[in-house]
């Protein structure tokens, strides 16, 4: 469900107006000032109105994380609003971000092109990740897609993938914890949903 800080964030966010969503929706200006002040409950054919007004379906593409070759630091070097964003078929949870897999090595897992959305801020510990997929970014800034083991000490792990030869004792910045996985295939078919309109409501 969303939350009325969630809306009014992104109301902020985007720079949208109470006034037009409530157009957006088909209600009344004060409908919105209630639902914002948690004294009206969301109905369930208005959700999905709400979602795509307020972008809450959006997630912002930070770049392309390797999945064979790694993706030198240097070709990072572009702002996100340039790379867009992308949308996904539910309402978000908290602060995501996406990245674009480029290469092989994760076949038949990832494919060159899919969008791996994963949370912006690594929630736990490194030894925790062991045996799992993730999203990395190394402490010489390189991005990876992998399955994060355990490496010779605590202080390194080695990455793995289907595909290619292990990444091995590399000290690790950062870990994104996978939220989902949209397929190069899923993109535009996604971004070209609309919902249907409620009944304007008196």
């Amino acid at each position: 469900m969303i939350t009325p800080k969630q809306m009014i964030d992104a109301l902020k966010r985007t720079g949208k107006s109470k006034g037009g969503l409530a157009t957006h929706l088909g209600l009344r200006n004060s409908a919105i000032t209630e639902i914002l002040a948690g004294d009206r409950n969301i109905r369930a054919n208005e959700l999905p109105l709400i979602v795509e007004y307020l972008e809450l379906d959006r997630v912002p593409i930070m770049g392309r994380v390797g999945a064979g070759g790694d993706i030198e630091p240097d070709y990072e070097q572009v702002v996100a609003d340039d790379l867009g964003t992308v949308r996904v078929p539910i309402a978000l949870p908290g602060e995501l971000i996406a990245f674009e897999v480029k290469g092989e090595s994760m076949m038949p897992r990832y494919d060159s092109g899919d969008i791996v959305v994963v949370w912006a801020e690594q929630k736990r510990a490194t030894e925790t990740f062991y045996g799992e997929e993730a999203t990395v970014r190394t402490k010489d800034g390189r991005r990876y897609l992998k399955t994060i083991t355990q490496g010779r000490t605590r202080a390194v792990a080695t990455l793995t993938s289907w595909n290619a030869k292990p990444i091995e004792n590399v000290k690790l910045e950062w870990i994104g914890e996978i939220y989902l996985v949209i397929r190069a295939g899923q993109i535009a078919r996604i971004a070209n949903r609309k919902p249907a309109k409620v009944a304007r409501r008196r």
